[in-house]
């Protein structure tokens, strides 16, 4: 039995995560734990259906209401911080699946990675945002960081049994989202609605955004640099639009190992979750007769410059990542909330990050005050 406990349960990933619960066969995963923002309605369903033992809601007011609607089953309704933190750091859980959306993840993800959980990472601002003190206290613990994403999985996949083989090159593929091949003039005008139109993934709406901006791929730039101890000159980004490889790693003697599928986030789900066991749960399957055109393109980073600031972040380190990740989640919320247009999105970080000194051998208060300081600075950015 897999024990686990679900952060972010209501999203995208956490919904595609319970049907992967649903789906596998001899009941091997037990949900101990859920947890969801405001979206009460959707928590009380599951939480009826799954029987956690605890349901935690960020919303502290929301989570009064649900306390209400759950009073006759058996199970504790918290709020807030302190009911995320509760659910990671559950005494029967082994496992827990991060798939928050933005920074709320991170302090949740150390105290669950602390009280010697695996973690299921599918929320990026985690590593972004302070990926040395996330894998410092990783190894100091023994625990495992199982990707979610499904490029790090891939890579994840393709290193099982590379034994003492150095990697060479790590080969990260983008599908290029909403607006691949557009130019800076076809930029200006594009709406919200434009950039929600992604060709192959059904993801979260920041997501989806950041998918369009290219800043999506910036994230994951960061994240391999941890995940996989690699320089960030040794990662290579390929424009894929047909999203069936998902990433490859290319070794020291010239051989290359990609991962391909359809392009269903449940099968990289569902290998964390099961790690290292593959069991069969129907998913779709990838037949190559029906895909015999893979193409690769460079991505274009003069156009979409968030990729570029993502390098820039990594590389001047410290807090640098921090600020950007924060600059680029408010800088979203307000394009989705039509305050900014799309290409105000890496202007407004870019200004962030100009005005921002990192911080070197930082400590969680260090990145929460640098995430703080990012957030405020670009809400108080007057835009035309």
């Amino acid at each position: 039995m897999n024990n686990i406990s679900i952060l972010g349960s209501t999203g995208s990933i956490g919904t595609q995560a319970l049907d992967v619960v649903r789906a596998v066969k001899g009941d091997d995963i037990k949900v101990h734990g859920i947890t969801g923002n405001n979206n009460i309605d959707l928590l009380e369903k599951q939480a009826l259906e799954f029987k956690p033992e605890i349901v935690a809601v960020m919303d502290e007011e929301k989570s009064i209401e649900l306390k209400k609607r759950l009073k006759s089953e058996n199970i504790k309704v918290l709020g807030g911080m302190e009911g995320l933190i509760k659910v990671a750091t559950m005494e029967n859980v082994e496992t827990v699946l991060t798939s928050v959306v933005g920074n709320v993840g991170l302090e949740p993800t150390l105290e669950a990675i602390k009280s010697n959980k695996n973690i299921a990472l599918a929320n990026k601002e985690t590593l972004v945002s302070a990926g040395e003190l996330v894998m410092r206290t990783a190894m100091g613990k023994g625990i495992k960081i199982l990707p979610v994403d499904s490029e790090h999985s891939a890579i994840f996949q393709c290193l099982q049994g590379k034994h003492d083989n150095n990697i060479y090159k790590i080969l990260l593929t983008a599908s290029g989202g909403s607006f691949r091949g557009k130019t800076i003039d076809e930029l200006k005008n594009v709406t919200v609605d434009d950039a929600l139109k992604h060709p192959n993934w059904v993801m979260g709406r920041k997501i989806t955004i950041d998918s369009a901006t290219l800043m999506n791929k910036g994230l994951e730039v960061i994240e391999a640099v941890w995940l996989f101890n690699v320089n960030v000159n040794q990662i290579q980004v390929l424009v894929h639009p047909q999203s069936i490889i998902h990433s490859a790693v290319e070794f020291e003697d010239g051989a290359v190992i990609a991962q391909l599928g359809a392009p269903d986030m449940r099968l990289p789900i569902q290998y964390a979750l099961l790690y290292p066991k593959r069991v069969d749960t129907n998913l779709p399957r990838l037949d190559l007769f029906e895909h015999n055109n893979l193409t690769f393109e460079k991505p274009d980073m003069d156009t979409f410059k968030c990729l570029s600031l993502a390098f820039r972040a990594i590389n001047e380190g410290g807090t640098m990542p921090a600020v950007m990740n924060a600059a680029n989640e408010v800088a979203v919320e307000r394009f989705l909330n039509r305050e900014i247009s799309f290409l105000q999105i890496p202007e407004l970080i870019e200004k962030t990050m100009n005005s921002y000194s990192p911080v070197y051998n930082y400590d969680l208060k260090t990145v929460l005050e640098a995430d703080k300081w990012a957030r405020e600075f670009v809400y108080n950015q007057t835009v035309k």
